[in-house]
């Protein structure tokens, strides 16, 4: 695989709670160069990030980051006001000790609510699936579909593990039409990229893709 077609596929990521303003610029740059999908930061960034970029690359950021225990009111509210400051993706943690507990009608409607808030801007649902059963994945699956959510996410890259194919094998096998998977947390490598693009995934979390690519030209490669 092409690997301006795998960067073309990654949302450039910096969501670590130490970054400052000019590490968030330093990776919009790079979004940029390389031409990645998007650039996945932080509330607080978001509007400083727009002004600084314009239209030159979509600014993604996350709500309900990273535990989704922010009740649904609190994350419509976040949805809001990100899409206000100049968020054109919206990346949002589901409540999951409720998914655990049965109340998928609490996740859906919190779903529901965080989508209306984003004003037509394109919304991921982050299940976190190293958390989750299969059964319950299969449910998310499911629920995502039904609340016109644009992508189903595996993870935050903040709890006890990342993507897996086999996670990205099991939600290409039971989305409904329509909705694309974003692997994310713990794509190491292009090998690893090309794997999940290959199993159904259309965007990648990840801050190591650019990175590599950047070893690459250093060391005398090209794209």
């Amino acid at each position: 695989m092409d690997i301006k077609d795998i960067l073309s596929r990654c949302d450039h990521t910096l969501l670590k709670q130490e970054a400052t303003w000019e590490q968030v610029k330093e990776i919009c740059d790079d979004a940029v160069r390389y031409g990645t999908a998007s650039v996945c930061i932080s509330p607080c960034y978001v509007k400083k990030a727009k002004e600084y970029l314009g239209d030159r690359m979509k600014i993604c950021t996350v709500i309900g980051f990273p535990n989704g225990t922010a009740t649904a009111e609190s994350k419509a509210f976040e949805a809001r006001d990100a899409v206000q400051n100049g968020a054109d993706e919206i990346d949002m943690v589901i409540h999951i000790g409720a998914l655990k507990a049965g109340d998928d009608a609490d996740v859906a409607e919190e779903i529901r609510r965080v989508r209306e808030a984003c004003r037509g801007r394109i919304l991921k649902v982050i299940i976190e699936t190293c958390l989750l059963t299969d059964e319950e994945k299969i449910r998310m699956c499911r629920i995502v579909t039904e609340c016109g959510a644009d992508y189903i996410k595996t993870s935050t890259g903040f709890s006890t593990g990342g993507a897996t194919p086999e996670d990205v094998a099991l939600f290409r096998d039971h989305v409904g039409k329509g909705v694309k998977i974003k692997a994310a947390g713990g794509i190491s490598s292009l090998e690893d990229a090309e794997r999940f693009v290959e199993l159904g995934a259309d965007r990648l979390g990840t801050s190591r893709i650019v990175k590599l690519v950047k070893e690459l030209e250093k060391n005398g490669g090209a794209l």
